[in-house]
């Protein structure tokens, strides 16, 4: 049997995130936006009310929830800013490898931490030349006793002002190739450790996005994930098909808001004698954006629900994050049309989302990326 319909711990759970966005998170969109302002305050709240780190395993101290209930916090975050909703989901992408990898000790330590209170953890792997092309990166650690000494840089990672600790992908042993990949888990504070500047971006200017340097870091034996050399490869991959489905959710979000400004906006404004939205050619546009984002919110559940249930998701994770990251890019831009002069104007929000929604179609694998995904997985019986 094929069933669509929520729990009713699910539909509480999406109605907290709903008036969570709405209250706090929407009002002060455009001055996180405008200044560049990192919603801090904010993301305590939401920690404070149980809307972060929620698929933490209950063991350490987290809501162990599944990645459905989280791609629904995910959505309704974005529909109250995308780059809230990146920012509050840094934690999400950062923690997958140490919950699938991490040894006991690692879980309970990191984990905890966040847990505890409202901090950030940071997913280390793009480099200046190497973002899809992960293999690419330079950065390697060297054992040297009870110590790796860590070298090299990472850029556009998300969160990274803010982070306590870093998910961090290198080289042990670079003749292996990725299987000769390990990653580890790296504290801020540490001697080494400095970041490079705020990126100034097009959009989700509430996110801290920026460089971080190590230059001879040393990084104890223990904070290897899973005490194994060779296995960060493939605990960085894995990590992605838990996020993909929250990063799908916050362009449902983002596509979402565009559309309900977009029809109150066809609904007030009046050309030739009638409401815009009596024009076929707007009602069509709007129709358009109601269908990708019904068709999105699909395959975004989808592949959560696959995932929640033990069931490989590399392939409907691709779909859902490559088909939402392209429509919200296609809505967003028609909502500014609808809009007309008014819609280029950073005056109304419709700006910013068209903004934010540029990036959705570029990290955690760009839409290329997910093709080559999707095709691969298509051929690998053949």
């Amino acid at each position: 049997m094929v069933e669509f319909a929520l729990s009713e711990e699910q539909e509480m759970l999406r109605e907290l995130a709903h008036e969570f966005a709405r209250d706090i998170v929407r009002p002060n969109a455009e001055h996180w936006d405008d200044k560049s302002e990192f919603p801090t305050e904010a993301i305590a709240e939401a920690h404070a009310l149980g809307l972060t780190n929620l698929h933490i395993p209950a063991e350490y101290g987290g809501m162990g929830m599944g990645i459905l209930d989280e791609v629904l916090v995910s959505e309704e975050f974005s529909w109250g800013d995308p780059g809230f909703g990146t920012a509050a989901y840094s934690n999400g992408l950062t923690v997958g490898p140490v919950i699938t990898g991490g040894t006991e000790e690692q879980k309970a330590e990191y984990l905890g931490r966040l847990v505890k209170e409202p901090l950030i953890a940071s997913y280390c792997v793009t480099e200046p030349g190497a973002g899809s092309d992960v293999a690419s990166i330079q950065t390697t650690a060297v054992r040297d006793g009870d110590h790796y000494i860590l070298n090299g840089q990472k850029m556009w990672i998300t969160g990274a002002g803010q982070a306590d600790w870093f998910f961090v992908l290198a080289y042990t042993d670079k003749s292996a190739g990725y299987k000769g990949m390990s990653s580890f888990i790296v504290e801020s504070s540490w001697d080494g450790v400095s970041l490079g500047k705020k990126e100034t971006n097009m959009g989700q200017r509430a996110s801290d996005t920026r460089a971080v340097i190590f230059e001879d870091v040393h990084v104890p034996v223990e904070n290897l994930i899973g005490g194994v050399e060779g296995a960060g490869w493939f605990n960085a991959m894995k990590a992605f098909d838990l996020s993909r489905p929250n990063v799908a959710a916050q362009a449902v979000g983002c596509s979402r808001a565009a559309y309900e400004y977009a029809l109150q906006y066809a609904d007030e404004r009046q050309t030739f004698g009638k409401k815009l939205h009596e024009h076929q050619a707007i009602q069509f546009m709007l129709a358009d954006m109601k269908t990708k984002i019904e068709a999105g919110r699909l395959l975004t559940w989808r592949t959560s629900w696959e995932v929640d249930n033990g069931i490989r998701n590399t392939e409907s994770a691709a779909h859902a994050k490559r088909f939402t990251a392209d429509s919200c890019m296609e809505i967003t831009t028609d909502a500014v049309q609808v809009f007309g002069g008014y819609g280029y104007s950073e005056e109304y929000p419709v700006a910013r989302l068209m903004r934010a929604a540029k990036v959705l179609q570029i990290y955690e694998g760009s839409s290329q990326v997910q093709r080559m995904i999707i095709g691969r997985e298509m051929l690998r019986d053949l």
